[in-house]
């Protein structure tokens, strides 16, 4: 993953704005509805034989097949960010146990070591706003222009170890310091988003589709307007927590900093 960037210590620039996934939603709302109604209103106008007998039976064989086509779309899409999502909420909480760890392995190290605390605690502020950006910039943070990746790797490997208690305590913070790198360019490498607005885009038009051919189908009725009014509204939030699920760093659904945050005390 790392050698996929050119400068593994220089901030990614996430010069696109993340997705906005409200407004997706929001518009995946009004072009569903807006498909409903105007089933309802072609209605009246089509010949009472298009909307019957085998036409009518073919117009519910092809309606659910796009209905299981974008129920398995759905699916996949929600399992794949959701997995997703929890794998990068193991990973923080696993750079917030190493950078724990760390420091105070260095804490037992002794004296010698409290360069390389400080170095570690220093970093930890930019690691954060090199990661949950969107939160540094409505703080007003500037963006940092490196990472400074290798400087409490590269004081803890210069400790010099007087006795065999330092030697151990050495090698194991040299492990920790080396998967907190690695867990810390992992998560700053992943993309903003990471769900295809295609797939967006096709799923929200077989949704038109489908509730277009329920309206047409059937009288418009109170009833009926309620249960097309709740099942739009699902569907629309079903895609609004897909793409947020797929912004682990951004939006209402973002993965906490606040253990990172404690293991600065």
């Amino acid at each position: 993953m790392v050698g996929a960037v050119s400068d593994p210590c220089r901030v990614k620039d996430r010069s696109e704005p993340p997705v906005n996934s409200l407004d997706i939603a929001l518009t995946a709302f009004a072009l569903i509805l807006a498909s409903a109604v105007a089933g309802a209103v072609l209605r009246p106008r089509l010949p009472e034989h298009h909307l019957s007998g085998d036409s009518k039976d073919v117009i519910k064989l092809a309606t659910a097949l796009i209905g299981t086509m974008a129920a398995l779309v759905l699916g996949l899409l929600f399992a794949n960010t959701h997995t997703s999502f929890d794998a990068t909420s193991a990973a923080v909480s696993r750079m917030t146990a190493d950078i724990i760890e760390l420091d105070q392995l260095l804490k037992e190290y002794g004296p010698e070591a409290k360069p390389a605390r400080a170095a570690l605690r220093s970093e930890i502020q930019p690691w954060i706003d090199s990661i949950w950006q969107e939160n540094a910039e409505k703080r007003g943070t500037k963006r940092p222009e490196q990472l400074h990746s290798g400087s409490v790797g590269f004081l803890v490997r210069a400790l010099t170890p007087q006795n065999p208690g330092q030697i151990s305590i050495q090698a194991r913070a040299v492990q920790v310091s080396t998967d907190l790198a690695e867990t810390r360019l992992a998560l700053f490498a992943q993309p903003g988003d990471s769900i295809s607005i295609t797939f967006i885009i096709v799923l929200v038009f077989w949704l038109m589709v489908i509730f277009g051919v329920f309206a047409m189908n059937s009288p418009p009725n109170v009833t009926m307007g309620v249960v097309m009014f709740i099942c739009i509204v699902s569907a629309s939030t079903a895609i609004y927590l897909i793409l947020e699920l797929a912004q682990p760093f951004d939006g209402l659904m973002q993965i906490s900093n606040a253990g990172i945050r404690a293991a600065l005390h």
